[in-house]
């Protein structure tokens, strides 16, 4: 689907290493994380900023899209190409050569093709991190590119809070290069450009470099499993944690009962702590933390956990029905089990929400009658970032069901839980997995007027080429 002088050309440009044309071997670049799957033209993998710029220009230059791919972990058809075979998908798999940490400055300069986990392994001797806690495991220009969270939210918020700054390439004639890089925190010297770029799905330029904020690795951990007395007490039990505990709290994920049962269906090897295998119908993992090693004398995280777990089991009208403090690694690995749990309890249709704090339970009991009445095929296996208003809300349709097969069905339950997150509860139907093909009708339908306006304005401004897979204007 694409001359062969073009393949020709962009070879001589990245050479051997850096163009894919075989069938079996472009797969795995045409091939989501959730379903979906296109056919590309060929794939492009450059290894330098330059590279990339050299590139994206040939492409702009000879009317060649291009769809930017970093570890291809999305779940709403962001990064894989359509079914045309005429786009090119552009790889930061090979873009890991600089990795510059400034120990004193607590920042790295790196290059946006490194796995979040590398880049933790790396900086684990010198005592940091990268505080962005996934169950995937992406590549850095992806977590740019769509502003991950993860479950340390709460503590240290998102991708857009931990960037000092970006290098990106505009997807115009001439691959300009901007250079938005700085390691510095406090820069009011003008408009601060790389927000553009970070959350924005690649649609006005591919982030190939970034100097990211890093936090010192914590030292001491707690945690526990905390069941609500109803969901109607969750928010006073986040309060009632975050009055006592302060800046000590790193996370507080809820996780539905049916979540954590398919969890343990789906990985034998978790252990269900639940007194006599009985799973909740809800459940809170805590967590606390310390950077400082212990000090004689001082009060254990464990301790300290549980003397705020009895004050708040003591309460008037405790919110907190059972409570129990158990090893991290273990509280956790269930924890990050829930996502390929409920992808192989049945056909998955997924949806990354977020809403005010105290509404995220209202919304989860609403859409539990509704859906019952509306489509009784559904299970509800939601999860998520209670602490900062996102939940995962994960509905399961069983495998031998029709409707696990009917784009139709799909559509109309999409169309239902879209309108009421932001109709009725105010709500966002991406809280940070950013725009995709899955959300581009949502976007169309809910996004200001004047701000697509301005959307198609800056677009035209930085990237007039064709890139990525979203439209925001």
């Amino acid at each position: 689907m694409i001359d062969r002088g073009y393949i020709d050309a962009l070879t001589s440009i990245l050479g051997d290493k850096g163009v894919v044309t075989e069938p079996a071997a472009m797969a795995t670049y045409e091939t989501g994380a959730r379903y979906d799957a296109g056919r590309a033209a060929l794939v492009l993998r450059p290894a330098t900023t330059t590279a990339v710029s050299a590139a994206v220009a040939y492409c702009v230059r000879n009317g060649i899209a291009i769809i930017p791919q970093s570890g291809n972990t999305g779940l709403v058809s962001g990064s894989t190409p359509d079914g045309s075979g005429a786009q090119a998908v552009l790889s930061l798999d090979r873009l890991r050569q600089r990795f510059d940490l400034d120990r004193d400055n607590r920042s790295l300069h790196v290059d946006a093709g490194f796995h979040l986990s590398e880049v933790n392994r790396r900086l684990e001797a010198h005592g940091l991190f990268f505080p962005i806690d996934l169950g995937a495991d992406p590549r850095l220009g992806g977590m740019l590119a769509t502003n991950t969270g993860g479950s340390r939210f709460l503590k240290y918020g998102d991708v857009r809070r931990n960037t000092l700054g970006l290098k990106v390439v505009l997807a115009d004639a001439a691959g300009t290069v901007l250079d938005l890089m700085s390691p510095l925190r406090k820069n009011n010297t003008g408009v601060d450009w790389k927000q553009a770029f970070i959350g924005t799905s690649g649609a006005f330029g591919i982030i190939t470099e970034c100097v990211l904020n890093l936090e010192a690795l914590p030292q001491q951990v707690a945690t526990a499993y905390l069941v609500p007395a109803s969901g109607n007490d969750v928010m006073q039990l986040l309060r009632a944690m975050e009055e006592r505990l302060g800046a000590y709290l790193s996370a507080f994920e809820g996780m539905s009962g049916a979540a954590v049962r398919a969890a343990l269906a789906h990985v034998p090897s978790l252990r269900n702590p639940f007194q006599g295998g009985q799973v909740p119908d809800y459940v809170i993992l805590a967590e606390i933390s310390r950077t400082w090693q212990p000090r004689d004398g001082e009060q254990s995280l464990d301790a300290v956990l549980e003397t705020v777990l009895a004050e708040i089991w003591e309460m008037e009208d405790a919110p907190l029905a059972d409570a129990f403090v158990g090893p991290a690694q273990e509280m956790w690995a269930l924890r990050h089990a829930l996502s390929e749990g409920v992808k192989h309890a049945g056909r998955l249709i997924a949806f990354d929400l977020s809403f005010a704090r105290g509404r995220v339970m209202a919304f989860c009991a609403a859409m539990k009658t509704e859906l019952a009445r509306h489509f009784p095929e559904v299970t509800i296996c939601d999860f998520g970032h209670v602490g900062d208003g996102g939940v995962h809300f994960n509905l399961v349709v069983p495998k031998d069901s029709p409707a696990a097969s009917d784009p139709t069905f799909e559509t109309r339950l999409r169309d239902r839980v879209i309108a009421r997150t932001v109709e009725d509860f105010d709500g966002s139907f991406s809280a940070e997995h950013a725009i995709g093909r899955k959300n581009q009708a949502y976007y169309d339908s809910y996004a200001d007027q004047k701000l697509k306006d301005m959307a198609r304005g800056l677009k035209s401004i930085t990237s007039p080429g064709a890139v990525g897979t979203v439209r925001f204007g």
